[in-house]
């Protein structure tokens, strides 16, 4: 069975090249206009594999689009990328912080934003591994699941990669550049702002001494 990918964007050019696109590439694509659309038209449905919201909508913008998605049962893992402008700096850390698990920047080229959802479905089927234990720290790769003294600790889907990543190579310090190539899957060649945002996240869920900063380097866990 195809993947299927919904995209909700409120430029009709943009949707329906999108929609097309995905749709000749092998996808089950489908295609809303606006947040308050892609609710209704979904109700009912099976959950897409892979949601592409853009940010700056009519209504319901992207980043609450997301919020409701993260707080349903059947969508809550379902990942997300948001589509957004080149000077909405805020409108992305505020979509990462949300829990979006990438973004592409507007004018986007169609080749970029297909080996971005290659990756991140890629990395959503990815295969189980074995359970990492930190002290009282457990990650469960089958599971997808993370506990702190026994108690289960919510991880948005990055969260986890990232957390898991630092974990299979406990000790050493990893640069955010190979991070970003481990966890996003591609050469980002802008600010790596998204991996110190994701730190902070972990840090705060987990405890601040989770995750040792390497001056000049990047980050670890001791």
């Amino acid at each position: 069975m195809a993947d299927a990918i919904v995209v909700v964007e409120d430029d009709e050019s943009i949707r329906e090249m999108l929609r097309y696109y995905f749709q000749t590439v092998g996808y089950e694509a489908r295609g809303y206009d606006s947040g308050e659309a892609m609710l209704t038209g979904e109700a009912g449905l099976t959950p897409p594999d892979l949601y592409i919201l853009d940010i700056m909508l009519p209504g319901m913008d992207g980043v609450e689009i997301l919020r409701r998605l993260r707080a349903g049962g059947a969508t809550a893992e379902v990942p997300v990328i948001f589509l957004t402008a080149r000077t909405a700096e805020m409108d992305r850390v505020a979509g990462l912080e949300a829990g979006a698990d990438d973004y592409v920047v507007k004018p986007f080229g169609i080749m970029e934003l297909q080996a971005r959802v290659k990756a991140v479905l890629r990395r959503a089927k990815g295969p189980a591994g074995r359970v990492l234990r930190l002290g009282e720290l457990e990650i469960d790769s089958a599971a997808r699941e993370v506990r702190r003294a026994g108690e289960l600790v919510e991880l948005t889907y990055k969260e986890f990669e990232l957390l898991r990543l630092l974990a299979s190579r406990r000790g050493v310090a990893l640069t955010r550049d190979e991070i970003l190539r481990a966890v996003w899957d591609y050469d980002y060649t802008g600010e790596t702002r998204t991996v110190d945002m994701h730190v902070k996240a972990l840090r705060q869920k987990l405890g601040e001494h989770i995750i040792d900063t390497v001056r000049g380097v990047g980050y670890k866990i001791p």
